[in-house]
């Protein structure tokens, strides 16, 4: 049974939609070995939004939605603008700079660094954030 008030989920009757980012991959500094400092690293970000709009309000206008140009664009500006330890840190400033448009009521972030594990896909971490004005 499907849980009609989980963020997660499109949900007409809440007027809520999803706006994301799929498998961005952004060289980056990141990491807390020296290996990690001396050059970057690809690392894969995955954004979803919700967000509270009607899509049918819109009005076929680019200046009515949450747009996933500026959110990957945010993203990137915050992956190359110095080195990072933590992929923690690097999803919360993510996630702080999606929750600053008050349409956003919630956001999950997933960091993967894909090349650090010979014999994993990936490593990373998710993280979900409400906005707490909503």
């Amino acid at each position: 049974m499907t849980n009609r008030n989980s963020p997660h989920l499109a949900d007409a009757a809440r007027g809520l939609y999803h706006v994301f980012v799929r498998d961005l991959i952004v060289p980056c500094s990141i990491g807390i070995y020296d290996f990690e400092k001396e050059a970057p690293q690809n690392v894969c970000v995955n954004i979803d939004l919700a967000v509270h709009d009607a899509v049918s309000s819109v009005d076929d206008e680019h200046e009515n939605i949450v747009c996933y140009e500026k959110v990957a664009d945010g993203a990137r500006e915050i992956m190359t603008r110095g080195h990072i330890n933590l992929v923690e840190t690097l999803a919360e400033e993510v996630a702080a700079m999606c929750l600053t448009n008050d349409r956003v009521c919630s956001v999950r972030v997933r960091i993967e660094k894909p090349d650090i594990l010979p014999d994993a896909a990936s490593v990373g971490v998710e993280i979900e954030r409400l906005n707490k004005a909503k």
